[in-house]
């Protein structure tokens, strides 16, 4: 497949504004995956593979510009760094041998429900206390969840984890961004290693989105590192980017394969 100068421009902003939407929220693939499938005429198996790669790019300059900033210390993070990549291994151990299409069924009322989590009580999302709940007794039980649920479904991955890290276990919503952008590059590697093996990674695709996902997850772990508002567009865009899901699980709003 040629790769025109058109056709790159558009990969590179659409990768620019899915890592925006990534670094503040989640679902940014819902825009990456409709380039590569509408635009480029990737298969949907080869397009989820080559999408994995603009997530790790873009994921690991978040994970740098908040470990700069000291939006995480990985020291303390370490445990649910760990536990969360080993639930997500799990998940995708689990995936290769277990459908889970009875769960994508429900998955659009269960992003409805999502919607009404987030809009109940702002002020929930939008506090900034100083100690995140580490020892909450369900603590790495949850973040065990999470990645399974993340290696074994992967939609949503990102809105279920600020809602737990958040309204569980009392993030910031900022920080709670920054954990979510270093877990998902540990295991996005694994997942990419994976994608290779079988032959269903376009690199060329997936460097070139990339690129513009890496720049896009960079200036905005910047601008949430450094303005204190950024939580009040963090929250904006998490509210959007669930209503897009719902729209397109619906079949009203045609982003993604």
């Amino acid at each position: 497949m040629q790769l025109d100068t058109g056709t790159i421009i558009i990969a590179v902003i659409g990768g620019f504004i899915a890592g925006i939407v990534n670094t503040l929220a989640g679902n940014g693939s819902a825009i990456t995956l409709s380039i590569m499938t509408e635009l480029m005429g990737l298969p949907p198996n080869v397009a989820n593979g080559t999408n994995r790669v603009g997530v790790l790019m873009q994921s690991m300059s978040s994970s740098a510009s908040f470990i700069k900033n000291k939006k995480i210390d990985l020291l303390k993070s370490k445990w649910p760094i760990i536990v969360t990549t080993v639930g997500a291994i799990v998940g995708v151990l689990v995936a290769i041998n277990i459908s889970n299409e009875a769960f994508k069924a429900v998955f659009k009322y269960l992003l409805v429900v999502m919607l009404f989590v987030i809009l109940i009580n702002p002020k929930r999302w939008l506090h900034d206390v100083k100690i995140e709940k580490l020892n909450h007794p369900l603590a790495l039980p949850l973040f065990f969840g999470l990645g399974f649920y993340g290696g074994f479904i992967q939609m949503g991955m990102g809105i279920v984890f600020l809602i737990v890290t958040v309204l569980i276990l009392k993030y910031n919503l900022i920080k709670a961004n920054a954990l979510k952008t270093v877990i998902v590059a540990v295991y996005t590697i694994i997942a990419v290693a994976m994608f290779h093996y079988n032959g269903l990674i376009d690199w060329r695709v997936g460097l070139t989105i990339g690129a513009g996902q890496a720049v896009g997850g960079y200036v905005t772990a910047e601008f949430a590192s450094k303005y204190k508002q950024a939580q009040y567009w963090a929250y904006g865009i998490l509210i959007i980017m669930v209503i897009v899901a719902i729209l397109s699980t619906f079949g009203i709003l045609k982003l993604s394969p």
